[in-house]
């Protein structure tokens, strides 16, 4: 099978012409050398993926006829990582997480949603014709004089 084939049906990849352009920038690779998109993938093989800048190993261990399911996939292909690349995975998704904590910088869309909410209940319940209000008073002013 070719391995942008072998890539996108063992769902490393969405589709199959996302793994073409991987393996065009050189992303992927059978043992030290890098390849082309039509080359054949066979059991055995050791392949090394640089993906989210991690670089993920896997071994061959059977080669699907098609795409298959996510769970059949441990099936086909043995992860060979290096621990300490998830652990940078781990690393840069904390970071990523990182939320403001209430009330600092800018308020979020959602925080501007829930300020209109709250001040347009108050203006509706208060609700004052101020043309009204302030006629009266000009109108006072005006006869005092």
């Amino acid at each position: 099978m070719r391995i942008d084939k072998f890539l996108w049906s063992i769902r490393f990849y969405k589709t199959r012409s996302i793994a073409a352009e991987e393996i065009k920038k050189n992303r992927v690779s059978i043992g030290t050398s890098a390849v082309k998109s039509s080359k054949e993938v066979k059991e055995g093989d050791t392949i090394k993926i640089r993906k989210n800048q991690i670089d993920y190993k896997i071994k061959v261990i059977q080669i699907p006829k098609s795409r298959i399911g996510a769970k059949l996939v441990p099936l086909h292909i043995q992860d060979v990582t290096d621990k300490e690349q998830y652990e940078l995975l781990k690393l840069r998704k904390m970071s990523q997480d990182y939320y403001r904590n209430k009330g600092e910088g800018r308020p979020t869309k959602k925080d501007r949603r829930e300020m209109d909410e709250y001040v347009g209940n108050d203006i509706d319940s208060d609700f004052t014709d101020w043309d009204d209000f302030f006629g009266e008073v000009d109108g006072e002013a005006d006869d005092e004089d």
